[in-house]
Formats: structure tokens, sequence, C-alpha cells
């Protein structure tokens, strides 16, 4: 299947701040830390963005020394919190007609696949070729001309892979309602680069 490229910004991952830093899994060479408790919450009341942001793990220091890393592994284990991540992110757009929703590799796979579920509509994954080539890759016929679609990963950081996926789904005809974060953080200023979209994000730091 034929498909569609595009080079993809990058960020220094030499000291911290890091923008290339991302949740994720740890390397099994590195001791894990303590394990964080799963939290209950009380009957009736649904997970607070507080509680959702309690049990992602931060590792300091890694992959280098400076970078604190985030790892959403523990959120993503625990039933109660997946779910009411997943739903977090699809409220603002339950309004807004959607007629697909782009994920990015890897994470935001986890992420789309179930929002596009939930909103009734097809999910497009969007590849990154680390090989050396540093780009993004898209089906040419993944997304038709006039398509509304909501671009979904777990971070925003500095906005450089979300950016180029918005220039393919442009590319292909396709026009951007919202772009859907787990967590942002703001102080790389990503949301900057992305003037003029309906941005949204659940955990900020």
């Amino acid at each position: 299947m034929a498909a569609l490229r595009t080079p993809r910004a990058t960020a220094s991952k030499s000291a911290a701040p890091d923008g290339e830093r991302r949740p994720g899994a740890q390397k099994s060479a590195i001791a894990a830390p303590a394990r964080k408790p799963t939290i209950v919450p009380a009957a009736g009341r649904k997970l607070s963005v507080d509680d959702l942001r309690a049990l992602i793990r931060e590792i300091p220091d890694f992959p280098k020394p400076g970078i604190l890393f985030y790892d959403i592994t523990t959120l993503l284990k625990d039933a109660e919190a997946f779910r009411r991540s997943v739903d977090l992110m699809t409220e603002p757009f339950l309004k807004t007609a959607v007629d697909a929703v782009v994920g990015m590799e890897s994470r935001g796979f986890i992420f789309a696949a179930p929002m596009a579920y939930r909103l009734g509509v097809g999910f497009v994954p969007v590849r990154k070729l680390e090989y050396g080539t540093n780009t993004l890759e898209i089906h040419k016929d993944a997304i038709g001309k006039g398509e509304r679609v909501l671009i979904v990963d777990d971070l925003l950081a500095t906005g450089g892979t979300v950016t180029g996926t918005i220039e393919l789904v442009r590319r292909l005809g396709g026009e951007v309602v919202g772009l859907g974060f787990l967590v942002e953080l703001m102080f790389l200023k990503g949301r900057d680069r992305l003037k003029g979209y309906d941005v949204r994000s659940v955990i900020q730091y």
C-alpha cells in the first residue's frame, strides 16, 4: 500500500528539560521503583485528574541524568484509571463531528483506538519510521478528502510529532477538528505551535 511520509521535527535529548522524553516503559535492566498503589474511589465517585496523575510513576535520571521520565504503564494497568483516562480524553469531542481518529505510534494507538470506538468512527494509525529516517507515514487512502479528523497521542511535549501528523492529514485533504492528549508538558510550550486548533489534555505538568 502506498504511503505518504513527512519529516518529523526533532528535539535535543542531551539535557533536561528534554523535548522528546515521553511516558512509557522502562528498560528491563533498570530496577523498578516502588510500585504505586491502585487507587480505589469511594462508591459513586469517579477518579479525578489528581488521582490519575498520582498513578503515573516518575523516574528521575532516566534514561539520562537530569531527565524525569513519566511512566504511564502504572496508570494503564489500573482498569478504572485507564477507562477514566479514555473517557476524559473523549468527552471534549463527543459533540464534535468526527469521521476518523488518527493515533500516532506507539502509545497514541493505546488511546486513539478506544476513543474511535466510543465516537463510533474508524481508527487510522500513523507510523514512525525511526531507522535513521525520522519520518511519519500514513497510507494514501487512509483519509478521504473533506473527512474530519481527531488526532490523538499520549503526550504533548514540543509539538513536533503532532505538527508532522497534521501536515500528513492536510495533504490527504482531511480537516483536523481536534487534538487530544493524556499528558501535556506545559513548560515545553508545544501548544504554541498548534494555534488555531482545538487542543485538549487531561493531565498537565
